[in-house]
C-alpha cells in the first residue's frame, strides 16, 4: 500500500487540522488523518518544505494510545519535502505521504533481534533507477540488461549510508516511470540526501530492532503544520 498528502496550497501537513501540533497533548499519530492501518508507525517531521532536517518518532500503539517508542534527529533532500503523488525524479526531493515499509535491507547484517525481512546486498546488489528499466525502482541481484548502471545504484558503493535500510513504499507497488525510486530510510552520510530520510546508525539499529512485520508499521513524512487529508492513490 502506498498513500499521498493531498495539499490544499503548498505542502499539507501530516494533521489533519491546521494546529502544527496535536491539540490537548495528544501524540501525534492520534492526530492523523491515516495510519496505516497498523499498530506501530514511524512519523517524519520537517518544519517546512524547504526544510533538509526534522525529527523522526517511532510509536508503538498499546491498548488504543499511541506511545513514543523513540526519536532521533532526521535528514532529508537537499532541496526539502514535496508532495508524493506528484513528485519527479531527480529533483532531490524528499516525497512527502503515508507508505508501508516492505522490507529491510543492508551491507551490514541485521541487528540482534530484528524480525523485520531483511535482505542482505552483496557486491552483485543494485537499485535500478533506469526509467526505460521493466526493473524499475526494484533490486536488481545483477545489474539487468535494459538497466543502466550510471542511472542506478550500486548498493555496496554506500557501506555507510545503505549499513541499514529500510525501503519506503514510495511509487513501489505500481512504479509510474519518472516519479522517482530507490527512496529508504537509511543511516546518515555526510549531509543532506538525494530524497532519502536518514537517520543516526544507532537510531536505524534501533528501528529495525522495534519493527515487527506482524504489526505493519508504516511511515508518515510531512511537515508541521497546515491542513492535510490522506488519500490513496
Amino acid at each position: 500500500m502506498q498513500t499521498a498528502l493531498v495539499t490544499a496550497s503548498v505542502l499539507a501537513a501530516l494533521l489533519t487540522g491546521t494546529a502544527a501540533t496535536p491539540s490537548g497533548g495528544e501524540p501525534l499519530p492520534s492526530a492523523l488523518a491515516d495510519t496505516g492501518g497498523g499498530s506501530q508507525l514511524i512519523t517524519v517531521v520537517a518544519a517546512g518544505t524547504a526544510a533538509t532536517t526534522g525529527t523522526l518518532t517511532w510509536w508503538d500503539e498499546r491498548g488504543g494510545r499511541w506511545v513514543e517508542a523513540g526519536s532521533a534527529p532526521a535528514r532529508f533532500g537537499s532541496h526539502g519535502l514535496t508532495e508524493g503523488t506528484t513528485r519527479k525524479q531527480g529533483t532531490y526531493t524528499t516525497p512527502a505521504g503515508l507508505y508501508d515499509l516492505p522490507y529491510a535491507f543492508g551491507n551490514a547484517a541485521p541487528p540482534a533481534g530484528t524480525r523485520y525481512p531483511y535482505r542482505r546486498a552483496t557486491a552483485r546488489s543494485w537499485w535500478c533507477e533506469d526509467n526505460g528499466s521493466r526493473a524499475y525502482n526494484r533490486w536488481a541481484e545483477g545489474l539487468p540488461a535494459d538497466c543502466a548502471g550510471s542511472e542506478s545504484e550500486h548498493l555496496a558503493d554506500y557501506p555507510t549510508q545503505y549499513a541499514r535500510a529500510m525501503v519506503v513504499g514510495f511509487n513501489y507497488d505500481h512504479p509510474v516511470h519518472g516519479r522517482g525510486a530507490g527512496i529508504f530510510l537509511h543511516v546518515d552520510g555526510k549531509g543532506s540526501t538525494a530524497g532519502c530520510v536518514s537517520v543516526p546508525a544507532d537510531a536505524m539499529a534501533s528501528i529495525l530492532t522495534w519493527a515487527d512485520p506482524a504489526r505493519h508499521p508504516h511511515i508518515a513524512i510531512g511537515t508541521a503544520g497546515g491542513a492535510t487529508a490522506l488519500t490513496k492513490y
